[in-house]
């Protein structure tokens, strides 16, 4: 399924992105990403390393880089590696 197809409320686009991080709940891991749209529903994030093993299912908190501003979430669908 194409990923407009998959979207079903309007997003916002961050033409150069907002830097932020996912971390685990329990803090056992921590990535740096780049937010690049959000919309009611869900948001666009690119990752800057692998997430391969990480049990990306579990809710995580997306921080901003300065870590005043989170939102408990969980994944809904990757694409790539």
């Amino acid at each position: 399924m194409a990923t407009e197809q998959r979207r079903t409320s309007e997003r916002v686009v961050f033409q150069k992105g907002f830097d932020a991080h996912m971390m685990a709940i329990d803090g056992t891991w921590r990535r740096t990403c780049i937010l690049k749209d959000v919309s009611e529903n869900g948001a666009r994030l690119i990752m800057e390393s692998s997430v391969k093993g990480l049990p990306l299912k579990e809710c995580f908190l997306l921080l901003s880089s300065s870590g005043l501003a989170y939102r408990r979430c969980e994944l809904a669908w990757a694409n790539g590696n």
